[in-house]
């Protein structure tokens, strides 16, 4: 059984590649086969299929048979886990920014 931590991340090491980010950017859009995802990089086709392994060891993509075509389809629910972990921080930084922004004010006006 893997645990919230480890899935955390797995999501945060998937989403660390620009190509990754990228390919759940495209398959947002719709859903693919490996080559036609891969077909704007400058990479082969095993590149991409290593990029998208990643993808699905973290569960953002999973790979759906239709026939004899295979295609490749966003599991966005990691990335509400992600939003989840990151959420927690949100409000600690926009205090903080407050904070900063009163300090800043109370400045220029002379106080």
């Amino acid at each position: 059984m893997i645990s919230e931590d480890e899935r955390l991340d797995a999501v945060f090491h998937a989403l660390s590649n620009r190509t990754r980010r990228q390919l759940i950017a495209d398959l947002k859009v719709k859903p693919a086969r490996v080559n036609e995802l891969a077909r704007p990089y400058a990479m082969s086709v095993n590149a991409i299929s290593k990029h998208l392994f990643v993808l699905e060891k973290a569960g953002l993509v999973e790979r759906r048979q239709d026939g004899a075509t295979q295609s490749c389809v966003l599991a966005p629910g990691p990335l509400a886990d992600a939003d989840q972990w990151i959420a927690g921080y949100r409000q600690y930084w926009t205090s903080q920014l407050d904070g900063l922004a009163q300090f800043v004010e109370a400045k220029e006006n002379g106080q």
